[in-house]
């Protein structure tokens, strides 16, 4: 058990990401942002010393027990339920067999002589059972990140909750935000929210915002971008990328194309970068390619399946606008992606969303999602040179502040610190 006014350095971290993997490609089914996050956090901790183990359930035949990526970096598929995907409202009765395999593993490395871990760090509520169940077992740490919250997702998304037990998973949250030895919030807002809706105590709730690697996402020539994707240089191109379900908007993103001609702009199209996605997934597949008919915008909204991040890159620099009309959203990363690569974004002023676009600097923020309100900042950018340069160099600007060198940095002192702590017990 770890004591007060003990400092001890950080050498090995669990990770637990069980309903996804830092391998699966971000867009489509379960992944998306988290998968990002896991993944880029954990190398960048990893190059900082900080020895990683990524624990994900095993959902396919053909994946290996352990993967090594890089030095310090191993992924782990643990059995936990069948070899295949599961939904994720299934999923919470595999916990049990997620938190037993994690332990036998952990205590497989002790067996050999590996190092002991010294902290555990939880991804999604369902991960966050299974570290709470560690974290007791093993008397070590437990960090937790939500990515989403429940009583935040109430409102926006109802579509996804359990009629069976609504309250399961906001029950699950709080216990776990009670026991946490921190709790890690993307911004501001989403503080905010973990201390208002959860009773969280502020003094255990850290800021620490997610990066972006811009090796990758960075400005580049826009005729170029759209030569390499075969895409004609003439015309206004929007750009929506996400998961296809209700919560991200991309209907929204489809109506704001229809009202631009209003507006005096003409031949704009449409990219949807992205896959299905949650119980609504296909269906709403098909309302969006409805919706184009219905619009008569058949030859002006291209669908993409989701692209790995280095052409994903050359989308974000080849379009004139970002469109970010979420129901909801705690952090926002597309948002980000699209202001590394200096293309101005257009949001819903929710979550996240408003700490990274400052409205009328970076791009422009819409209070309430209506899609004449989109089209009339899109037609603004995209007639206005002036305005789009501006617009694009200020977020590219703005977005060099976010590394996941630095959040790295953030949480190695963050885990060093709570070795001098006394763990924090259930209430």
């Amino acid at each position: 058990m770890h004591g007060a006014g003990t400092l001890t350095e950080m050498h090995k971290l669990a990770v637990l990401s069980m309903h996804t993997s830092p391998f699966e490609q971000p867009g489509s089914g379960d992944s998306g942002g988290m998968n990002v996050y896991v993944r880029e956090l954990s190398s960048s901790l990893a190059r900082a010393g900080v020895e990683c183990d990524v624990y994900t359930r095993a959902s396919g035949d053909d994946l290996p027990s352990r993967v090594e990526v890089e030095p310090g970096l191993t992924v782990h598929h643990v059995e936990a339920g069948p070899r295949r995907p599961v939904a994720k409202g299934q999923l919470r009765e595999l916990v049990g067999a997620f938190t037993e395999a994690v332990a036998d593993r952990m205590a497989g490395f002790e067996l050999v002589g590996a190092s002991r871990t010294d902290a555990i760090h939880a991804n999604y509520w369902l991960s966050g059972i299974a570290g709470h169940a560690l974290k007791h077992r093993l008397g070590i740490p437990l960090v937790s990140t939500f990515h989403t919250l429940d009583r935040v997702k109430a409102e926006a998304s109802p579509e996804e909750f359990d009629p069976t037990d609504p309250g399961q998973r906001a029950r699950a949250e709080a216990e776990i935000i009670g026991c946490s030895d921190a709790i890690l919030a993307t911004c501001s807002v989403e503080l905010d929210q973990l201390v208002e809706l959860y009773g969280a105590d502020p003094s255990r709730v850290e800021i620490v915002a997610p990066g972006v690697d811009h090796a990758i996402f960075s400005p580049g020539d826009k005729g170029q971008a759209r030569r390499a994707l075969g895409l004609a240089d003439s015309g206004p191109l929007l750009l929506f990328v996400g998961r296809i379900q209700p919560l991200k908007g991309s209907d929204v993103a489809i109506r704001t194309l229809a009202a631009l001609p209003r507006l005096g702009v003409d031949r704009a199209r449409l990219a949807v970068v992205g896959g299905p996605s949650g119980p609504r997934g296909d269906e709403e597949v098909a309302t969006l390619h409805a919706l184009v008919t219905e619009l008569g915008l058949g030859d002006r909204v291209m669908f993409v399946e989701p692209q790995p991040h280095e052409r994903l890159s050359t989308y974000y620099r080849a379009a004139d606008v970002c469109l970010v009309p979420s129901r909801s959203e705690s952090f926002g990363l597309v948002a980000l992606e699209a202001a590394a690569c200096g293309t101005p974004v257009v949001a819903s002023a929710i979550g996240g969303l408003t700490t990274l676009v400052d409205d009328g600097e970076t791009g422009f923020l819409v209070e309430d999602r209506g899609a004449n309100v989109f089209a009339g900042h899109v037609a603004d950018i995209v007639t206005r040179p002036g305005l789009a340069a501006r617009l694009g160099a200020a977020a590219a600007r703005r977005a060099q502040s976010y590394t996941w060198s630095f959040a790295a940095a953030r949480l190695r002192r963050l885990y060093n610190d709570l070795t001098a702590r006394t763990l924090v017990e259930c209430g």
